[in-house]
């Protein structure tokens, strides 16, 4: 189950793609990769003129639970719950019906968990969701993690093939993986991480790719941390991402 609705709130920044204008909106995320449920809140609150979405991972929401997506969210801003969820179907369909109560956009699982495994989030998320009258996340299949130093074409698409039959909405790749991806599945949603504005260190991230080249290869969203956490001007790094990309 995917939601097809697009959060309302004055975060929903778009911007047209390198690849002109017949191309998908491209969002930007911000990684909240902090273990301070203040600190995330007044983060997100920050650049949210520019940063449609909050990306709440294992740090966060094991420091915060799943109140974080309640505060986000209140804030107006869409949440990204990125647990990655990876266990026996059970249990991660259990998992997904309680996190798909939370009304968060978006929710990973990994693909190389098979295809009943991912199945079993799909079902678990949306059984969530309906339960707490709330649209489904898109759940987004991890692919290969971009702190990897390689990502097989084949491997790729054989999770790529996990995804489809599952009913995954989306994926999280590296963007030169996309160059592969598209090919096999055009229309799920693409989200990659591991973005680094030009002259930017890589830090853990094998396989980085700048925003504009992500946008290039066929991203709708970009997941971007530390340049912008961990800049002396939080607010004016997020602009300036805005800005090259064309978001207003």
């Amino acid at each position: 189950m995917r939601s097809t609705t697009s959060p309302t709130s004055i975060t929903d920044s778009r911007a047209r793609s390198a690849e002109g204008p017949g191309a998908r909106p491209v969002r930007l995320a911000i990684a909240l990769d902090l273990d301070d449920q203040v600190a995330a809140l007044a983060l997100a609150n920050e650049v949210q003129p520019y940063f449609a979405i909050a990306k709440v991972g294992l740090e966060l929401f094991s420091a915060s639970g799943p109140e974080i997506v309640t505060k986000l969210r209140e804030a107006g801003v869409s949440v990204f719950v990125d647990l990655k969820l990876h266990d026996i179907p059970t249990t991660v369909e259990r998992a997904a019906r309680a996190l798909g109560s939370l009304g968060a956009e978006f929710a990973t699982v990994h693909a190389s968990g098979g295809v009943d495994m991912v199945r079993a989030a799909v079902t678990g998320f949306g059984e969530g969701a309906a339960a707490a009258g709330l649209q489904a996340p898109t759940v987004l299949g991890v692919t290969v993690l971009t702190s990897d130093t390689d990502a097989p074409p084949e491997l790729l698409l054989r999770r790529v093939e996990v995804l489809l039959a599952a009913g995954a909405g989306g994926l999280v790749c590296a963007a030169d993986d996309l160059l592969v991806i598209r090919q096999a599945a055009p229309d799920l949603v693409a989200v990659v991480p591991g973005i680094r504005p030009s002259g930017a260190g890589t830090d853990d991230q094998a396989r980085a790719a700048t925003p504009a080249a992500a946008v290039a290869n066929g991203a709708d969203v970009l997941v971007i941390g530390r340049p912008v956490s961990r800049a002396a001007d939080p607010r004016g790094a997020a602009r300036a991402i805005a800005d090259e990309l064309g978001i207003s």
